[in-house]
Order: structure tokens, then C-alpha cells, then sequence
């Protein structure tokens, strides 16, 4: 432990649909009332992790994370890290890479022993909540529901509850990327004079991108496709109120979020669901339904907005694990978590993952 006591700041990563950013903190800071230090110095990029046939790429992430946080560390007047968090969309299933190359040069770069790999979700329910039991809803350019019953939090059926996180075509209902679309069609439908058309979105539509028999060429050769059709869901939301198409989409994105809600949150004294994510910035339009929907699926949760965001969760569960204070659970998919070992072996412990994703093992850094 004595590389600890040298090092006494944590690194947390943010990689999502909207860009990647990554901070620094000490992992001894305790704000009064607080559930773990919060983000000191920031880097950001508005560009999101490239995506290739083996998943999230780790070369790519790396090429942009490393600088960064050196910049970071130096800025601090620090030489390493004893624990690092990264959090990503698309983890739980297209973080094999991630998993397969980062411990090793995380811990080659920044002398870092502990390291977490959460699923996106999983750091903004740490933002969010801390450690405390209930659910988040995680919502921008996609959409991900999880719920926790953190070691000793009491209750039956203890772990993690998932629902959505499926990716824009599979699933993200309610999200960003999904009202966006969804706003779309509406514009191309009165585009074309269909039944369920949008004046008002095509309006839009051709305000923001063009005309709007141009949008599919524009739209399809993008790599960043999803964020593309989030970047329209403001749009819809500004129309809301004197269209009704409109306010439809968004009373079924806000049917969506509470159905997803619903389907993960304990039911445990003092749980609560908190909102996060940068799709709750649209207000009233979506927040009014969604808070009506919540109140009836989940009359016995306290829907609360987050403390912080993802990357604040990121720190969080860096800083958690440089104290040995971890209670959220592990799962080989959602969190996984790599220690150092002085002997190089690597052991694995807990559960029926799969042997690309073991909950928790050790590594031994490279010189």
C-alpha cells in the first residue's frame, strides 16, 4: 500500500456518445455531505471513442486519454495515480478491448494498481447516488436504466438490474439519438404530406440541416450517426408546446424512460431514482410527463435529480477503490475491477462472467 499513501490522487475517464473526458482528483477528499471527492482538473473532446470490428477501439482511447491526464498530472505537480476509473458506453458489450488492453498500459502509464471498468450507467449511478440503493436513469445521446442494492444496503435480490442500453437501433428508448429520430420522421412525413407529418419539425429541420430531401445523404455516411439524431431532440423539445406531434414523442420517450425505471429499481426504504444526463437539460417538455409516469409506476421511490454527473462518478469509484471502500457490486459485464499484484499472477473471484470480462483480477504493471 505504500505506492498509495506516495499517490494520493485518482483518475476518472468519461467516454460516451458526445466525447470523452477525462479528471483528476485526491482520493481523500470528503466535500461535507458528500459521497466521495468530486472532479478537480478536466479534460475534454467533443469527438466520442472510435468504435471498430473489435468494439470500443483501446488504441484510439489511449492515443487521446494518455496525453490528457499527463497534462493533468502535471498540472497537479503529480507523477501517478493509485487508481483510475473509465467508464463507457457500450462497456457491457463491446468493451472486450478495453478490458484486454488497458489495465496494463494504464497501470505502464500512470503507475496505477486498481483500476474499474464500468459500463457508462454504472458511473452515472455512482455520480448520481454514490453507493446508496435505488436507480438511476441515465439519458443523452442513448439511454440506460440500472438499479443496485449496494453491499449492506439491506433488501433481497441484491446486484444489478439493467434495462435498455441497447444502442440506437436495438433499443435507447426515450433517449436522445431516439427522440431526435423520431422528430425526424415527423419532418419527413410532412415533407412528404403523410398522415402524422410536422410542419413545425420540418421547420426545424431545414432551419438546423437543409433541405430536407438532402438529410439522408447528409445523415447516413456519418460515423457519429447517434449523436447526429440526439442533436435534433432540443428541437423537438422547443416545438412541444404549440405541436402536437411534438409533445406526443416526447410523452412516449417519457412512457419509455419510466417503463425502463420501473423495471429496475429495489424495492428498499429510502431508494430513489435520480435523473442524469444531458437530455434533462430540455426541461418541463419531458420532465412534466416523465415525473407523472414515475409517479405512478414507482409511487414508493423519491425521484430526485443526481448529485453529479458521470464523470463525478468516475472519480467517485477511482477514489473508492484507492480506499477500499467499494459496495456497489461487481459484474463481470457492468463493473469489473483489476488489482496489482506484486507476483504477477492474476485470479479471478466471484462470478459466472465470461472469461473476457472477470469481475476482478490482478496485473502486474510493465516497466
Amino acid at each position: 500500500m505504500g505506492g498509495q499513501a506516495e499517490r494520493a490522487y485518482v483518475l476518472g475517464i468519461d467516454s460516451g456518445g458526445s466525447g470523452v473526458r477525462v479528471a483528476l482528483a485526491r482520493a481523500d477528499a470528503r466535500p461535507e455531505g458528500g459521497d466521495g471527492p468530486t472532479p478537480g482538473p478536466t479534460w475534454s473532446s467533443p469527438t466520442p471513442a472510435v468504435v471498430g470490428d473489435r468494439g470500443i477501439d483501446a488504441e484510439s482511447l489511449l492515443a487521446r486519454v494518455v496525453p490528457a491526464a499527463r497534462a493533468l498530472l502535471d498540472e497537479a505537480g503529480a507523477d501517478g495515480v493509485t487508481a483510475v476509473c473509465v467508464g463507457a458506453a457500450g462497456m457491457a458489450t463491446l468493451g472486450d478491448d478495453l478490458r484486454a488492453r488497458l489495465p496494463e498500459a494504464l497501470a505502464r502509464s500512470f503507475g496505477a494498481r486498481r483500476l474499474a471498468l464500468a459500463a457508462d450507467g454504472v458511473t452515472a449511478y455512482a455520480g448520481a447516488l454514490g453507493q446508496r440503493p435505488g436507480a438511476v436513469i441515465a439519458a443523452g445521446t442513448g439511454l440506460i436504466a440500472l438499479g443496485a442494492l449496494p453491499d449492506g444496503a439491506g433488501g433481497t435480490g441484491g446486484g444489478w438490474r439493467r434495462a435498455d442500453g441497447w444502442g440506437h437501433l436495438l433499443g435507447d428508448c426515450g433517449g436522445g439519438a431516439w427522440i431526435g429520430r423520431a422528430g425526424l420522421e415527423a419532418a419527413m412525413r410532412a415533407y412528404d404530406g403523410r398522415e402524422g407529418g410536422s410542419r413545425p419539425l420540418l421547420a426545424r429541420l431545414e432551419a438546423v440541416f437543409g433541405p430536407a430531401g438532402e438529410l439522408p445523404g447528409k445523415l447516413y455516411p456519418r460515423p457519429d450517426r447517434p449523436a447526429v439524431l440526439a442533436s435534433f431532440a432540443p428541437e423537438v423539445g422547443r416545438c412541444a408546446d404549440r405541436d402536437p406531434v411534438a409533445d406526443a414523442i416526447l410523452r412516449d420517450a417519457a412512457r419509455h424512460i419510466a417503463q425502463a425505471a420501473e423495471a429496475v429499481c429495489p424495492a428498499v426504504e429510502g431508494g430513489a431514482v435520480a435523473l442524469t444526463g444531458g437530455l434533462f437539460r430540455m426541461g418541463d417538455p419531458l420532465l412534466a410527463p416523465l415525473r407523472a409516469e414515475l409517479a405512478t409506476r414507482l409511487p414508493h421511490a423519491r425521484v430526485t435529480e443526481a448529485a453529479g454527473d458521470p464523470l463525478t462518478g468516475a472519480v467517485r469509484l477511482a477514489a473508492a477503490l484507492a480506499t477500499d471502500s467499494l459496495r456497489l457490486p461487481l459484474d463481470a459485464a457492468l463493473l469489473s475491477v483489476v488489482r496489482g499484484a506484486p507476483d504477477g499472477t492474476t485470479r479471478q473471484m466471484g462470478t459466472d462472467g465470461p472469461p473476457s470480462a472477470p469481475p476482478e483480477q490482478s496485473i502486474t504493471p510493465s516497466d
